[in-house]
């Protein structure tokens, strides 16, 4: 009778978490549109930019957002905003002009691209850790 209950246990356990793993995902950056909103720049990879005239430090966010009916893309490219809002705040904060650099991560899969992020998502949410430089560009 015990054995049973504990099986039983066990079992509710495993069909409870059924479906609740997090999905790692490479997502292209021209869908998700936010390279060049917002007033600073962010150069995602490699990007080519102007020669940067000063380094004001590194900076890396994490962001997690509820997943609410949207795709699991959609819901990545709506945590990508939120981190690059992140990343344009701290370059107004400390008089950079630009974030160059910029890679994605989640948890131990990372990023350095120019045409994909990293996300991760699950059934409840989605998740990407940001970091870039903030510099100051040479003005055109």
């Amino acid at each position: 009778m015990k054995r049973v209950f504990v099986l039983g246990a066990l079992a509710a356990v495993v069909l409870t978490q059924a479906g609740c793993a997090t999905d790692v995902k490479s997502v292209p950056l021209a869908a998700a549109g936010g390279q060049s909103r917002g007033g600073v720049p962010v150069y995602f990879g490699e990007q080519s930019h102007p020669a940067v005239t000063a380094r004001l430090g590194d900076v890396s966010y994490s962001v997690r957002i509820a997943r609410k009916v949207a795709s699991p893309d959609d819901a990545c490219h709506e945590a990508l905003a939120e981190a690059v809002q992140k990343l344009r705040a701290a370059a107004r904060e400390r008089n950079a002009n630009a974030v160059i650099d910029v890679s994605t991560r989640f948890h131990s899969t990372q990023s350095n691209s120019s045409t994909d992020f990293t996300c991760g998502v699950s059934p409840s949410a989605a998740a990407i850790a940001v970091s870039g430089q903030l510099v100051v560009l040479e003005a055109n």
